[in-house]
């Protein structure tokens, strides 16, 4: 009886355990990436190696446990999951391929907060390439959060400080963007919706919206991702870039207030908020438009 007894306990402590756990976010660096995890669900990894062309993260699993994001796509390798890059900065590319046109390349990431509601990282990086002084330099806040066994939060801040006069010419390659795993793009039966209910590249395309959501059924299943910009943004509400081919980004950079380009005076600092949700079910279900209105309030 008391061996029972005693395997009872253990079984409960255990259980306890595990439930207590539940909603914690841990964050760990694991070599050149920060991974986060739900108990022994990854969440996502920050990747920030001196050998890519900016941090990115990957991957970006919702709450089936798939990966919701596409990396190194044939297509567009360039697209690297869910990052923040830019082209056409004093003559230096920050987005494609080819570190030696240009790279952000991070200085440090540090873990801020581990092992509750949410995990909250903060990551310096600068803006740099051969032959050229650095144009900017930035510092984003990363905290992943889980509400619910149904949804996944990744929130990005950053600060870009001007290093110097910046002139960002007229390009579609800018900004915080998203790039969806193929079973979920539109030309594989998934949806891509914005705040006013407009759908698909033709009807999204540079048109300005709070926020956009992207999702799509596999393995039974509906589940996607929503990019959210927050109203203290420059720029609110960027128009967005979109494709049906799986690629959505919120930029004012290919419609410049200016003409052709976008100009920044040395020491302006540009501040910029997204919110990510991972989901699962459609934006319906997953309750997107709720979700802005709480988020702007923050």
């Amino acid at each position: 009886m008391k061996t029972i007894s005693l395997f009872v306990l253990c079984i409960a402590l255990i259980v306890n355990n595990v439930s207590a756990q539940e909603g914690k976010v841990i964050a760990k660096k694991a070599g050149d990436r920060i991974e986060f995890r739900e108990g022994k669900n990854l969440i996502t990894s920050y990747v920030f190696s001196e050998y890519e062309k900016y941090p990115f993260f990957f991957p970006v699993n919702g709450p089936s446990k798939a990966n919701v994001t596409s990396m190194r796509n044939t297509m567009y390798p360039h697209h690297s999951s869910l990052f923040f890059g830019c082209d056409k900065v004093n003559g230096g590319n920050y987005w494609q391929e080819g570190i030696e046109r240009g790279q952000i390349l991070s200085l440090r990431a540090d873990i801020l907060e581990s092992g509750e509601e949410k995990a909250t990282i903060e990551n310096e990086c600068i803006w740099t390439r051969p032959g050229a002084d650095a144009p900017i330099k930035d510092k984003r806040i990363i905290s992943v959060s889980v509400p619910s066994e149904n949804k996944y939060i990744i929130d990005f801040e950053i600060t870009m400080e001007m290093l110097m006069d910046v002139t960002i010419l007229k390009t579609n390659h800018s900004l915080f963007s998203g790039r969806m795993d193929m079973d979920l793009a539109v030309i594989n039966g998934g949806t891509l919706v914005n705040a006013e209910g407009k759908s698909g590249e033709k009807d999204t395309f540079g048109k300005r919206s709070p926020w956009m959501d992207y999702h799509g059924n596999r393995m039974g299943q509906t589940e996607g991702m929503a990019i959210l910009q927050h109203p203290s943004n420059d720029w609110y509400p960027a128009p967005w870039f979109t494709r049906d081919y799986g690629f959505f980004s919120p930029t004012p950079m290919y419609w410049p207030e200016n003409g052709e380009k976008t100009m920044l005076e040395k020491g302006e600092k540009i501040h910029l908020r997204y919110r990510v949700i991972i989901h699962s079910g459609d934006h319906i279900a997953a309750d997107i438009a709720g979700e802005f209105e709480k988020y702007k309030m923050e």
